[in-house]
């Protein structure tokens, strides 16, 4: 969607905090020895108590309220029985809907002890998320958010996710533009305009990169096994710095 008015702006910084506040909330308490159903539990809390609903659901008929992922599950893992144990890397990726309005955000969290190249996987995913943020202006080639990002992602050592981009949002869970690629595609050159709104999500691997997806029709993991990691916000975008609704 594009902003087009005071009340989108409130609107969807209101969701964005909510989404904000249920990761926090789930990263706060999340503890090796607990399920990951137990842990999107907690999500639903948040969420309930702002009376947000999970976008997933009400979109997809996801069978979970949040998406958690762990340690090769690159995204959309499925809540249940598997058990949260040390030096895991737990992906969380809250996307919610509260009166017509949508935000989505994500978090890589390494539960202790942490390994120090699962740290350093964390912490590219983050920068590369803070660095293709930081070009998305109006008037950008959108080309220009994975080109940054995937150079990003290369200094680490590490490889894009190429099945994951970022996408609009605001009205719906995913909207146009749907492809916003972690990766340079000389051909994507349209310019981003102001107030429009959308996810910057850079997934990476320790492997190739290449991701295949589960039987249960959901859970999308890395081909060979390398542990993966993301960070997502969503933004309005403006003249200058976007608007990160999520942060």
């Amino acid at each position: 969607m594009c902003v087009e008015s005071e009340n989108d702006l409130v609107s969807l910084l209101q969701i964005g905090q909510i989404v904000k506040l249920t990761l926090r909330t789930m990263q706060d308490r999340l503890r090796s020895g607990m399920t990951t159903k137990q842990l999107d539990t907690i999500g639903w809390e948040v969420l309930k108590q702002h009376g947000a609903h999970s976008a997933p659901i009400i979109t997809y008929k996801f069978p979970g309220i949040t998406c958690i992922s762990v340690n090769e599950e690159a995204a959309h893992g499925i809540p249940g029985s598997r058990i949260i144990r040390a030096g895991d890397l737990v992906k969380i990726d809250v996307s919610a809907e509260l009166n017509g309005y949508f935000a989505d955000a994500a978090i890589t969290v390494p539960v202790p002890p942490v390994v120090p190249l699962h740290q350093r996987l964390c912490d590219c995913a983050k920068a590369a998320c803070e660095a293709a943020i930081a070009v998305a202006k109006a008037n950008t080639p959108i080309n220009e958010i994975g080109r940054v990002a995937e150079m990003t992602i290369r200094q680490c050592g590490f490889h894009v996710i190429r099945e994951l981009p970022g996408h609009g949002v605001g009205r719906a869970l995913h909207e146009e533009p749907f492809n916003v690629a972690n990766y340079y595609r000389p051909l994507a050159k349209q310019r981003l305009k102001e107030g429009l709104v959308l996810t910057i999500e850079p997934h990476i691997a320790a492997g190739s990169g290449r991701i295949v997806t589960e039987q249960d029709g959901w859970t999308l993991k890395t081909r060979d096994g390398s542990f993966a990691a993301a960070y997502e916000h969503t933004v309005v975008i403006t003249k200058d710095r976007p608007i990160i609704t999520t942060a």
